[in-house]
């Protein structure tokens, strides 16, 4: 559920990092760092309570009430009960992504906008399965704000480049189209679900067959519309990203080399 990582792989997960942020560097994305907790009043704007609901883990204190309470008597037990608590306005990211559409709401761009941001992400899941799953993990993304044709181009260059990364590495992976609840909105028979399934917005690379390390993802002028995020010409931008999943990557690393020290993976990473 929750991973401390030691010196070794604190070592491979700055590797990973340094060239997850060269890629952003190269292709002109500005390094943006956003608040830890998300408004849940923003979340709503982008239904994520409809589509995620099992996926949220939300902000809160104690109560007026309970703070004098416990100030005397200290908490019994290893949780605290929801009536303690006030109405939470907050919620802990489920994704880096959301912040930077949050960040530019109400504007008009005049020219297409690339942003990398790293979060420590939450999710409230039905298990957990040591680094491959977690409660708690960062998460990496390079998102691209603008027309159409730029997105797909942004989405597209990073695909062919992590999919040549991940063979020079040595890396087994597939990339496989996967669903995104954005776009079922309108129940299964709806026009969105039938669009999502006739043009995938969602692809994942695959290690193994089932652990997700890294995603390509089109937005469409979803969040544009939801955020009041336009282009030059006044119409909803378009977004898209990419996100890598850090301790999955990690993984996934020292699962398929085991025989290689951390300083070799860390070589390998930088070198590939």
């Amino acid at each position: 559920m929750l991973a401390t990582l030691g010196p070794d792989l604190v070592r491979l997960r700055a590797a990973l990092e340094t060239r997850f942020t060269g890629w952003a560097a190269e292709s002109g994305a500005a390094a943006m760092l956003y608040p830890p907790l998300v408004p849940v009043a923003d979340l709503e704007r982008i239904d994520y309570f409809r589509n995620f609901p099992h996926l949220a883990l939300l902000g809160s204190g104690l109560n007026s009430e309970t703070i004098a309470q416990y100030g005397d008597t200290g908490l019994a037990g290893s949780t605290v009960p929801a009536t303690a608590l006030t109405d939470p306005a907050y919620a802990l990211p489920s994704a880096a992504c959301y912040q930077v559409y949050f960040d530019l709401a109400g504007q008009q761009l005049d020219l297409p906008r690339q942003v990398t941001t790293v979060a420590t992400c939450f999710r409230r899941e039905d298990h957990y399965d040591g680094l491959r799953r977690l409660l708690g993990f960062s998460m990496r993304e390079v998102v691209c704000v603008g027309d159409r044709d730029t997105v797909r181009e942004h989405l597209s260059s990073y695909k062919e480049m992590l999919t040549g990364y991940l063979a020079t590495l040595g890396l087994p992976v597939k990339v496989e189209p996967a669903t995104d609840p954005f776009f079922e909105s309108g129940g299964s028979g709806g026009a969105r679900a039938l669009m999502a399934q006739l043009f995938p917005v969602k692809e994942e690379f695959l290690y193994g067959g089932t652990l997700a390390i890294a995603s390509v993802n089109f937005h469409r002028n979803f969040f544009g519309e939801r955020c009041d995020i336009r282009t030059a010409d006044g119409s909803p931008a378009f977004t898209g990203c990419v996100a890598f999943g850090i301790e999955r990557w990690i993984s996934a690393l020292t699962t398929h080399f085991d025989q290689l020290s951390a300083a070799e993976l860390c070589e390998l990473v930088l070198a590939g």
